[in-house]
């Protein structure tokens, strides 16, 4: 979510204040993704194995995205006018970086977990890479994958009144990432086939969406078809359904800050999401490994509750200005980091003379240019969706939540 500058005292003023908390935790987590891409090819040394660095961003930002995107949806009453700003805030970086690294392809090989067939077209189209087993173009793609499976069922739920049951949701996503880590050891769905079917139902889906043409309808069938694809299309079932556990904890928090449920559905989940893999097959790296995987998540869940603490405090504007550039930030870094790597080759081994300086100069250009995808690309978006989804919801009624 973008801060406008406004005269103090009015009240876009006060809400981007408000706002500020989250754009700090979204700067943090960035940087943490960032470190985790960064450390083990540049300063292996100083790279953490207690806890993994990448994880906690993630579930940093998810948790943010669970306590906002919701909130936002029902705000706004409109299901055209909250797609259109999705879709004008996610693209366009999105499609940049896709680009961009299909060019830099002369130098930097594409990543060989994307096919190179439509399947991997379809997937990108639709952001839900991780959930139809297509690799992304971008590494950090991967978590889009997520987001938009909330949304969609986000929306669903939404349409027909239940989007007010986050406990519960938070819980049942939980508890299936337990049963889901214990009876898969694969993904049932496989193969390019999920991508070809899941593209043209998106796009069918979208557009009647924004239209408002059979909304309802196509609301339950992309929500329906996204829980389907997270469960038995997704590289590792029981994390996308621990995802999704998280993001409903993030609105369940919400939800009890507005007076509208307890915390227990909370603590529940965090205990399942920390069980689900403990006795998952699929569960062999590292950072699953039940201390890494409960330090994670401590972590995480700390940090956000120390963002909510601090809020009605002036927190440290580089790192809420971090969160404005963050979604540049999370896309662009990787790809660079291979270009770097391809053109300097493997320093991991060098002196500290050459590992720090040669960091910091990368951490300093990636942030560089982020502001300038931020300030060029996102910023004039992110107005034009605005204007966009103004004029269309002139034209037709907002849909109000029932009550």
């Amino acid at each position: 979510m973008s801060s406008t500058v406004t005269g103090v005292g009015s009240p876009t003023a006060t809400s981007a204040a408000r706002l500020a908390w989250l754009d700090a935790l979204r700067g943090l987590a960035a940087v943490a993704v960032l470190l985790e891409h960064l450390l083990p090819w540049f300063m292996p040394a100083l790279r953490p194995y207690w806890f993994n660095l990448g994880m906690y961003g993630v579930l940093v930002f998810f948790l943010v995205s669970g306590y906002i995107i919701p909130v936002s949806l029902e705000g706004r009453g409109d299901v055209r006018a909250f797609w259109i700003s999705r879709v004008f805030r996610l693209y366009p970086v999105y499609l940049l970086v896709a680009a961009s690294v299909l060019f830099m392809a002369f130098w930097v090989p594409v990543r060989e977990q994307v096919p190179r067939d439509l399947s991997s077209v379809s997937a990108h189209a639709t952001m839900l890479l991780d959930v139809v087993h297509v690799g992304g173009l971008a590494d950090t793609m991967w978590t889009l994958s997520y987001e938009m499976v909330f949304y969609l069922l986000v929306t669903a739920l939404f349409v027909r009144g239940l989007h007010c049951r986050s406990g519960t949701l938070a819980v049942g996503f939980g508890a299936v990432a337990v049963v889901t880590g214990l009876l898969l050891s694969a993904p049932p769905l496989r193969g390019p086939w999920p991508a070809y079917v899941s593209g043209p139902i998106f796009l069918v889906g979208m557009v009647c969406l924004i239209s408002g043409r059979f909304r309802t309808v196509a609301a339950y069938v992309l929500g329906g078809m996204s829980v389907v694809l997270l469960l038995f299309g997704s590289f590792v079932p029981w994390l996308g359904a621990a995802i999704l556990a998280v993001m409903f904890t993030g609105t369940a928090i919400r939800r009890w800050e507005q007076g509208a449920g307890g915390l227990w559905p909370v603590a529940v989940t965090v205990v399942l999401v920390a069980l689900a893999p403990v006795w998952a097959p699929q569960a062999g790296w590292w950072w699953v490994q039940p201390g890494v995987w409960f330090t994670t998540i401590a972590l995480a869940g700390a940090t956000f509750a120390g963002g909510m603490a601090l809020r009605p405090r002036r927190l440290p504007r580089f790192l809420v200005r971090l969160g404005l550039i963050s979604y540049s930030l999370y896309l662009l870094h990787h790809p660079l980091l291979r270009l770097v790597n391809a053109l300097v080759g493997d320093v991991r081994a060098a002196q500290p003379v050459v590992q720090v300086p040669l960091s910091a100069g990368f951490v300093a250009a990636v942030v560089g240019l982020s502001w300038l995808t931020y300030r060029y690309v996102e910023l004039p978006m992110q107005r034009l969706g605005r204007r966009v989804a103004q004029k269309s919801s002139a034209g037709d009624s907002a849909l109000s939540a029932p009550s």
